[in-house]
């Protein structure tokens, strides 16, 4: 298995990072079962992406003109209850919130009344019959860790589309830190995110290619 480590100061500059490996460097397939079966996508064996600054602005990245951004602020923030809040709209199998919301008190709770000195606080998605789902949620965790009187996530998604969802999960994730910092009394640290299965669909490849040859 080829490990990808990638080092980034901010949220954009992680994205054009892995949009560089996954062009270069990605297993070219075609889907067998997913998300767009039939279409083929290059992925990466295992991506780790630590993110040193995530909260500077802009979240979320900038594209060369003629090519359509990859995700918004207003995208970001009309998503964000989905990450937070259990509520489902009609014709949703589930949301991250639907497992996160009431962790996310939990965590905040043990920091603030037990220390900052544990590894429980953990929070997942997804449980044993999230399998059987047509489309099982591809983020299952945030860790958590308080150094330094900052709070660190490290995130980890089973499947991300690298063109749309990577920008608007770790935009909308960083809200997250960052309420539960504040909540924590703490300041924002660093993101590390991983997953073993970034990809870009063939659809967006010619639009990697535009984003990393303007760069």
């Amino acid at each position: 298995m080829d490990i990808s480590v990638i080092e980034a100061r901010d949220l954009s500059e992680a994205w054009f990072l892995c949009l560089c490996e996954a062009m270069a460097k990605g297993y070219e397939y075609k889907i067998d079962r997913g998300s767009y079966a039939g279409q083929r996508r290059k992925e990466l064996d295992l991506a780790v992406v630590q993110i040193s600054y995530p909260g500077t602005r802009p979240l979320v990245p900038d594209v060369p003109q003629g090519v359509p951004p990859p995700s918004t602020m207003e995208y970001v923030e009309s998503y964000l209850p989905y990450l937070m809040a259990a509520h489902r709209k009609e014709g949703e199998q589930y949301t991250y919130g639907q497992y996160l919301e009431t962790q996310i008190a939990e965590v905040i709770r043990m920091y603030r009344g037990d220390g900052y000195n544990t590894n429980q606080a953990y929070m997942a998605v997804g449980d044993a019959q999230s399998i059987y789902k047509d489309d099982p949620p591809c983020l299952r965790m945030i860790d958590t860790r308080i150094r330094d009187g900052k709070l660190k996530f490290i995130a980890y998604f089973r499947s991300w589309d690298l063109w749309a969802g990577f920008p608007s999960n770790l935009a909308a994730i960083q809200l997250l830190k960052e309420y539960m910092a504040g909540e924590i009394g703490v300041e924002d640290g660093e993101l590390v995110a991983m997953s073993k299965g970034l990809h870009l669909y063939e659809s967006s490849w010619e639009l990697a290619r535009a984003v990393i040859r303007v760069s």
